[in-house]
C-alpha cells in the first residue's frame, strides 16, 4: 500500500510539472504574432560598427509592442526611430507606416515611435527602446528604421531591421 501511496505522489507531481510546462507554453504563444530583424547599416551610417535587433509583437489583444536594441552608435548622440512601410532594401525603406493613412498625422499614434520620439545613445554607444501602439499593426508594418538626429533629414537613415 505505501509503495502505491509513493507512486501516486510521483504520478501526480510529474502530471502537474507537465501541466506547468504545457501552461507557459501555450501563454506564450498566446501573446501574438512576433516580427523580428537584424539591424544592418545603411550609406548614412556606414563606418559605424551598428548592430542589434528590433521586434514587433502584434498582441491579440489588438495592441502592437515594438522594440530596438542597438549597438555601435555615436556615445550621447541623438537618434529617432519609428516603423517603416517598405523594407530596407525598397529605397531604404522608403516611407513610415502609418495606420490609418496620410492624412491621420506623421506622428503618433498614427505612427509608431520608439521611445516616443527623439532618444540618445548611452556612453558605450547603445540604446534599447520601444513603443506600444493601442491596435494592431496593419501588415504593410514591415521594418524599423534608426535615424541619427544630428543629420539632415534627406540623409539620416543610419540603420534598418526587416520585420519577418
Amino acid at each position: 500500500m505505501r509503495g502505491s501511496r509513493v507512486s501516486a505522489l510521483a504520478l501526480s507531481a510529474v502530471v502537474a510539472g507537465a501541466l506547468g510546462v504545457s501552461c507557459s507554453s501555450s501563454s506564450a504563444a498566446d501573446n501574438g504574432v512576433v516580427t523580428k530583424g537584424t539591424l544592418t547599416a545603411f550609406a548614412a551610417g556606414a563606418g559605424q560598427p551598428i548592430g542589434g535587433k528590433a521586434e514587433m509583437v502584434r498582441r491579440k489583444n489588438n495592441t502592437t509592442f515594438v522594440s530596438l536594441k542597438a549597438t555601435g552608435l555615436k556615445p550621447g548622440a541623438r537618434y529617432v526611430s519609428h516603423v517603416h512601410k517598405q523594407r530596407c532594401e525598397a529605397g531604404d525603406a522608403d516611407g513610415h507606416f502609418q495606420q490609418n493613412g496620410p492624412t491621420a498625422g506623421t506622428t503618433p499614434p498614427n505612427e509608431i515611435w520608439l521611445n516616443g520620439g527623439p532618444f540618445a545613445a548611452d556612453g558605450n554607444g547603445k540604446v534599447n527602446v520601444s513603443a506600444t501602439a493601442d491596435y494592431k499593426a496593419n501588415p504593410d508594418a514591415v521594418s524599423v528604421v534608426l535615424h541619427d538626429a544630428g543629420l539632415p533629414a534627406t540623409a539620416n537613415k543610419v540603420a534598418c531591421a526587416n520585420l519577418s
